[in-house]
């Protein structure tokens, strides 16, 4: 199911548009201003905002702005009646549709399901990246092109889709099920050897010395990662 970003001054308000929205199934993560809306927006996916406009320390509109410069993600403007004005200028900046408070719960679960319904049909989701670099590893996801301190380096299909996913996400470990389910799109029964494998391979392909690698780390009885600083270089 999807998760929605809730964000309102007033908690009474969040609380119960948590209720509509759970009730339907959908997860809910809940903000009190524009700052803690961007903060969720950073460290979960999120594929619905309802923000409203009149907040503390940033705004709705402000927050808008700032969203649209990361991320095509449906935003649902509460709006209170005398915002007339406010409401146009937010669909001027981005706002896909808005709702007048007090709302009709019915009505905000209907409009929810509709742009949702549109985002997905559109492949809607956070602008990917295209070319990642971490340490000497550089990897364009255009070209399909990756290469280490300037050489290139010969991966199949699957070794490359393994090292996106690592390079996607520098730091963060990931089991041998969670690799295996993401890169075969296939549950994982008894996989953990044939993800070691392709990890070794990977290894001798893109670590100068496999036995002590820079960059593809085990961290013991979780799984693998990519360092996410090496070589005093960031993901791009």
């Amino acid at each position: 199911m999807y998760n929605i970003l809730v964000c309102d001054d007033e908690k009474d308000i969040v609380s119960a548009l948590e209720i509509y929205l759970r009730s339907e199934g959908y997860t809910v993560f809940p903000a009190y201003n524009g700052k803690e809306a961007l903060d969720v927006l950073k460290r979960e996916e999120i594929h619905l905002v309802l923000l409203d406009l009149m907040m503390p320390v940033m705004d709705g509109m402000s927050a808008m702005v700032e969203i649209r410069g990361q991320s095509n993600v449906p935003v649902i403007l509460l709006t209170a009646k005398s915002e007339d004005t406010d409401k146009v200028l937010g669909l001027n900046v981005g706002a896909d549709d808005y709702i007048t408070k007090p709302f009709n719960p019915v009505e905000l679960l209907a409009r929810v399901r509709s742009q949702l319904r549109r985002y997905m049909q559109l492949g809607g989701t956070v602008a990917k990246k295209e070319r990642f670099m971490i340490g000497g590893i550089e990897l364009d996801d255009v070209t399909k092109e990756i290469t280490l301190d300037g050489d290139a380096v010969s991966l199949t299909r699957t070794e490359y889709d393994i090292l996106k996913l690592l390079m996607e996400h520098p730091g963060r470990v990931f089991s041998p099920r969670e690799i295996y389910e993401a890169v075969w799109k296939d549950a994982s029964l008894g996989t953990e050897n044939t993800v070691a494998v392709h990890i070794r391979h990977l290894r001798e392909k893109i670590e100068y010395n496999p036995a002590e690698p820079r960059y593809l780390k085990v961290v013991w009885g979780r799984g693998y990662k990519m360092e996410a600083h090496e070589g005093g270089r960031n993901i791009l």
